[in-house]
């Protein structure tokens, strides 16, 4: 997938959990060779050529789309898995894949997990009694910097995902025109319990917009949000501050 996964796992027997490990990291690799829009004998890029039907695909491949079908109608077509005309489910495959870790391993008895997967994160139990998880969030005007630092505290799930500009450049795509996207944001960084969902709404609000993308993360249950614009003005919905610490 391009980037770089870590995981931090506190907790669990220890034979039980280091297996759950190997699963997850073969799981993770098995996603790439599946879902790789650059592999052109990837089940992914056959279903695209049509030398594929999704009965034929693997049954993630079933799961995923239906989820991203999901999150284009919530988005009301914000999301989308059509890139210049082609199927590229690229922009959920991510989160949905650390998550996906995620439980995997949390489902052998650990305690505390977390699953980076580039700046992404998933964020299951504790990594000890009475300590949270905490994520940073990067400031994409001050490289080094922080823009913000999200405390888990009192959630058994939490998910961080970020869209921007920063550090990719322009690779959001606004789904109406096919073009990158022409926005007033350079970050948007979502709070929601499951990265799949995370992941998908941070990189609709930013195709949206300052304005439009705040309104619509406030409309979503669960969800929070923090939009930092080119001009370095800082946006955040109205229930953002109950998890930062």
């Amino acid at each position: 997938m391009g980037t770089v996964f870590s995981l931090d796992v506190r907790g669990g027997e220890p034979a039980a959990v280091h297996a759950a490990l190997d699963e997850a990291v073969a799981g993770l690799h098995r996603v790439d060779e599946v879902f790789s829009t650059y592999r052109e004998g990837s089940q992914i890029s056959r279903l695209a050529r049509g030398a594929l039907t999704v009965d034929a695909c693997a049954p993630e491949v079933a799961e995923v789309l239906e989820l991203a079908a999901e999150a284009e109608r919530v988005s009301d077509g914000w999301f989308s898995t059509s890139y210049q005309g082609r199927l590229d489910p690229t922009g959920i495959v991510k989160g949905w894949a650390v998550e996906r870790a995620a439980r995997r391993v949390a489902a052998a008895g650990a305690s505390g997990v977390s699953v980076n997967g580039g700046g992404d994160v998933q964020l299951l139990g504790t990594p000890g009694a009475g300590r949270p998880w905490r994520v940073g969030v990067s400031d994409p005007l001050r490289p080094g910097g922080l823009a913000a630092v999200v405390s888990a505290a009192g959630a058994a799930e939490l998910a961080v995902a970020t869209s921007g500009s920063a550090e990719r450049g322009a690779h959001i795509v606004d789904p109406r025109t096919g073009r990158s996207a022409v926005t007033d944001l350079v970050a948007v960084t979502v709070v929601a319990p499951r990265l799949t969902w995370a992941d998908c709404w941070a990189t609709a609000a930013f195709a949206m917009g300052s304005r439009e993308g705040l309104r619509w993360l406030e409309s979503l249950d669960g969800v929070e949000g923090l939009l930092v614009t080119a001009g370095d003005e800082v946006r955040c919905t109205g229930g953002l501050a109950g998890w930062l610490g």
